[in-house]
């Protein structure tokens, strides 16, 4: 019997109660998920990508079939390293779709077996973004209603060193 394996892969930075629902609901859909943290230099992450899988992996501990991994190599080649077949994608508009439809295209150009799960998101965080939730916090607004408590103070703590 085989070990149904799926991968959510994101930046994560912050981890926010969107990503959290979609990890929740995939988590109740395969044997394992592994929530990829990817180090995404290109996006110049506020939060460490040692802090932001820790964080993830102190969120998301009362799942039992989730691990927490980060990442610094192509999504493809994590996928291969993991030996797992399936890519789980979160939605929030049909711009989101729009980009992940030419990532999956992508992807399967370079992994031809790789299925793509695309979970839309619930209504109440489909305006949710890492970026509005950042954009948030350098403004020192509140964003606990975001993210959780955990992640939220890793913020608070970043933003304040670097004043």
């Amino acid at each position: 019997m085989s070990i149904m394996k799926a991968v959510f892969p994101g930046s994560f930075d912050p981890l926010t109660y969107g990503h959290i629902d979609i990890i929740r609901r995939a988590a109740t859909m395969f044997d394992h998920l592994v929530v990829a943290v990817a180090a995404s230099p290109c996006k110049h992450p506020m939060l460490s990508l040692d802090v932001r899988a820790s964080l993830a992996a102190q969120v998301l501990k009362d799942i039992k079939n989730v691990s927490v991994v980060s990442f610094d190599n192509l999504m493809i080649d994590f996928l291969r390293e993991e030996q797992a077949h399936v890519l789980i994608r979160g939605l929030r508009s049909t711009v989101d779709f729009q980009y992940e439809l030419n990532l999956i295209h992508m992807y399967r150009t370079q992994l031809p077996n790789i299925e793509v799960v695309c979970l839309p998101t619930k209504l109440e965080y489909s305006f949710m973004s890492s970026t509005l939730v950042r954009e948030i916090a350098i403004h020192r607004g509140p964003i606990t209603q975001y993210v959780p408590a955990e992640v939220a103070k890793a913020i608070s703590d970043t933003l304040s060193s670097r004043t």
